[in-house]
């Protein structure tokens, strides 16, 4: 059985958005079926106006489908992404995880590995405690966390995280040897998955 994986993420400005296309590449390259979906913006137009590429990315991203919980029930894997605030995911993401009760009442949500990826403005900017922050809810759900580790060579010229893959903004655009560790973790997660479905 090949894995059916799930890639939901909140992206503002774009860069947890281009690590999640490259996730989900990465499953598919292991032969997973794969959504890419994102949660729904929450915030007012005024915030996202304030930041031009805020509203840019709000408006280029209209055809990425809304995360639903069937997304969820139908999956055997999970990879979930969003952006730093203040060291924690955000309140979109969180959002969207609030709402997964009855799934994981019904114990739907248990048993399949799952991992994480973000970005955060500064390389020290929360990362990791940003993802660690995320498998709180992975340990909840009863999730199989499924980190890159330091598994592959990709993570160490991505910058070494061996949470997930991480994007400091400050740097600028998503480089490729950050695309490439989220390939990685993608095909990583998928392999599992499938061979866990057996």
């Amino acid at each position: 059985m090949s894995a059916k994986v799930a890639v939901i993420y909140y992206s503002s400005t774009g860069n947890v958005h281009e690590l999640a296309k490259a996730v989900a590449e990465g499953a598919e390259k292991a032969g997973a079926e794969v959504r890419l979906r994102r949660v729904p913006e929450l915030a007012p137009d005024a915030a996202i106006d304030s930041n031009p590429a805020w509203r840019q990315h709000v408006e280029d991203t209209r055809d990425v489908e809304i995360a639903t919980l069937d997304d969820l029930a139908w999956a055997n894997a999970y990879a979930i992404g969003s952006p730093t605030r203040y060291g924690n995911i955000s309140g979109q993401l969180k959002q969207f995880l609030d709402t997964t009760g009855g799934l994981w009442q019904q114990g739907v949500l248990s048993d399949k590995p799952a991992t994480g990826f973000t970005s955060a403005h500064n390389a020290h900017g929360g990362n990791e405690s940003t993802l660690l922050a995320l498998y709180n809810t992975f340990h909840h759900w009863g999730s199989i966390i499924v980190s890159p580790g330091f598994t592959n060579p990709a993570v160490f010229e991505a910058g070494g995280n061996p949470y997930g893959t991480s994007h400091p903004a400050s740097s600028g655009e998503v480089s490729e040897a950050t695309r490439a560790a989220a390939r990685y973790q993608g095909e990583r997660l998928a392999t599992i998955a499938a061979r866990l479905a057996g």
